[in-house]
């Protein structure tokens, strides 16, 4: 009887294992498994399952003729192999449909209709999303670099991001510039990051902008200038950078211009460096010209006393008690203010600690003086060899001068310097016309030195409500102007 017992009780626990090893075991997460690969090499599903059903069902509805046929003819041997047919009878060889089966990492896959004559063929076509265009094409669709893979796995490191921006990529090779901007919003809605998303109800209409605005701005900035001076550290990122922030209140084009932003934004910027440890030499251009000609551009009268006598929060007993002096330092436009590490000869003095990031505002020549700003700011450049120079809204091109010195004599040089720095932060308003500047139409944005530009269209809301800014636009580059404005809703 007792061994009777035991052979049930062994035999029941074995079938209980055999059982619990047969069940189903739970999937992983969608949203990080996508992107990770097994030991063997195989990798997850690009995009989780409810990304990738309504990515191909909205693709399918409403992007058929815009996208899905245009990618088939630029992007496959199919637009080859219509050309090859079409030369000797035009429309002999179509493509009259396609549509998406299935997305995964690299590649879209399509199943195309083929009309021939009467015969109406279904074939299967895959297009890699790094795809360019196929021989034949290349004079109707004009190739764009691929994405880098470090911004793509540093800004965009959802699958659904990566997927939008390699998508927008092939979207502007084939003039489908619409499409890019609800491309961003696709991503908005299936849980991406929120790639150039803006806050609704800014009211940049209204001037004096709400305190709120004006630090919204400035947190955006902050962050964009931390995350660029990390990346180059790390030698991922150019050490010649310039922001773009011109909101009204920034632009000094406009009547709206207000000295005391541009000031609290160069505090934010410098303190958020200071922050982390580094230390930030904040510098403003000083007299330019010779002689009795000289003189500092007008927006930056008076900016450097102004920066120095601001409230810093850095007397003792502040939050940033001790900050200036030894975090947040301040100077001019020239190699002789660039600070390196050096020890003291004298045992009861402190060493001289270097400047980490220099913080240079709006830098720009003058009308009429023959002596550019160029000078100076490039052998600045060199004195500060590979640490990080952030040029805050710069002016750099020549100006009208008495003798056509900045018009002449090097200029290529001062184009190919000026073009050296890289955004790692953009804000700018569209407006309807050059000649007036309200109301704002929209806006351009790059929210970080990897991320992409997007552009946005401002409406209001019914019945007073509030405004939005709906992308409309997105891409690696600086938007063209004829292109950008083809894609604003009239």
């Amino acid at each position: 009887m007792l061994e009777t017992l035991r052979l049930l009780i062994v035999c029941t626990l074995l079938s209980t294992v055999f059982a619990f090893s047969a069940a189903p075991r739970p999937a992983a997460a969608s949203s990080v498994a996508s992107t990770a690969e097994t030991k063997d090499g195989d990798t997850y599903s690009y995009l989780n399952k409810e990304q990738l059903e309504f990515s191909i069902a909205y693709l399918n509805e409403h992007h058929e003729a815009d996208v899905l046929l245009p990618f088939v003819k630029a992007f496959s041997d199919l637009g080859t192999t219509s050309i090859k047919k079409n030369t000797w009878i035009g429309g002999s060889y179509q493509i009259i449909a396609a549509s998406i089966t299935d997305i995964t990492k690299d590649e879209l896959h399509l199943e195309a209709s083929i009309k021939q004559g009467e015969k109406v063929n279904t074939e299967s076509v895959i297009i890699h999303l790094d795809s360019d265009p196929v021989p034949g094409m290349a004079r109707t669709y004009r190739t764009l670099p691929p994405c880098n893979p470090m911004h793509l796995n540093h800004a965009s490191k959802l699958p659904i991001d990566n997927f939008v921006r390699r998508m927008n990529r092939l979207c502007n090779i084939v003039k489908a510039y619409s499409a890019t901007g609800k491309l961003i919003q696709l991503g908005v809605q299936m849980g991406g990051k929120g790639v150039g998303k803006l806050h609704d109800d800014l009211y940049l209409n209204q001037v004096p902008h709400n305190r709120f605005v004006r630090k919204y701005f400035y947190n955006m900035a902050s962050e964009a200038a931390l995350d660029a001076t990390i990346l180059c550290s790390k030698k991922q990122f150019t050490h010649r950078m310039k922001m773009t922030v011109m909101f009204p209140e920034m632009n000094p084009a406009m009547d709206s211009y207000r000295i005391g932003t541009l000031l609290e934004l160069a505090r934010a910027i410098a303190i958020k460096l200071a922050e982390q440890n580094l230390r930030v030499r904040v510098c403003v251009q000083g007299s330019m010209g010779v002689g009795i000609f000289t003189g500092v551009p007008k927006q930056l009268n008076g900016v450097h006393t102004l920066l120095q006598r601001m409230d810093w929060e850095s007397e003792p007993g502040e939050e940033n008690e001790g900050m200036v002096g030894n975090y947040v330092r301040f100077g001019n436009i020239g190699k002789e203010h660039v600070v390196n590490a050096k020890k003291s000869e004298k045992e009861d003095e402190p060493d001289v600690e270097q400047d980490d990031v220099f913080l240079i505002i709006c830098p720009q020549n003058m009308i009429g003086l023959e002596s550019s700003v160029v000078g100076s700011l490039s052998e600045m450049v060199d004195a500060a060899g590979d640490r990080p120079i952030i040029l805050l809204n710069p002016d750099l091109s020549d100006k009208i001068s008495s003798q056509g010195q900045q018009s002449i004599r090097g200029r290529q040089e001062r184009i190919d310097f000026a073009n050296s720095f890289e955004t790692i932060y953009q804000f700018q308003n569209i407006y309807y016309s050059g000649t007036s500047y309200f109301p704002i139409l929209g806006s351009i944005v790059k929210l970080g030195p990897l991320e992409p530009y997007v552009a946005h269209q401002r409406r209001d809301l019914r019945n007073n409500e509030g405004e939005v800014y709906l992308p409309v636009y997105s891409s690696e580059t600086v938007p063209d102007n004829e292109v950008l404005m083809s894609t604003f809703a009239k």
